[in-house]
């Protein structure tokens, strides 16, 4: 059960709720209690769960990494002046893992799985891979 889905981003800096279509991946797949693995393999791009109720926590979260990676420094060595996005990718991370139960994922009231772009725009994809109780 693996699925490879494909992202398109329109920022260099963006946060996409993927949270739906990881729902419906689960719904497809009829799995009643398991996990599902979400999975970014792209080096400038993370996977991250926060709240999906107030577009403001987007916006601060990008505008403070922003701040604390900025996009130009003149210590920077690597050759494809994209450095910054190095390293906001690996502060969000590469992955996450929700537990699935009664066929939904087990996600706080306010809680979404995001795809953070962070040298946008590009095409981009994730993987999903579930693994079913029992």
């Amino acid at each position: 059960m693996l699925k490879k889905m494909a992202l398109k981003t329109n920022t260099r800096d963006e946060m996409l709720d993927i949270t739906n279509e990881v729902q419906n991946f689960v719904n497809e797949q009829g799995v009643h209690s398991g996990v599902v693995y979400i999975y970014c393999p792209h080096t400038t791009a993370g996977i991250t769960i926060n709240e999906n109720a107030d577009p403001d926590v987007k916006h601060d979260m990008i505008m403070r990494l922003d701040e604390v990676y900025p996009w130009t420094h003149r210590q920077y060595r690597h050759v494809e002046g994209n450095s910054a996005s190095h390293l906001k990718a690996s502060t969000v991370g590469a992955s996450q893992v929700v537990i699935i139960e009664d066929g939904n994922l087990i996600l706080g009231t306010w809680q979404g799985i995001y795809f953070c772009e962070f040298d946008g725009p590009r095409n981009r994809h994730i993987y999903m891979k579930i693994m079913k109780e029992g």
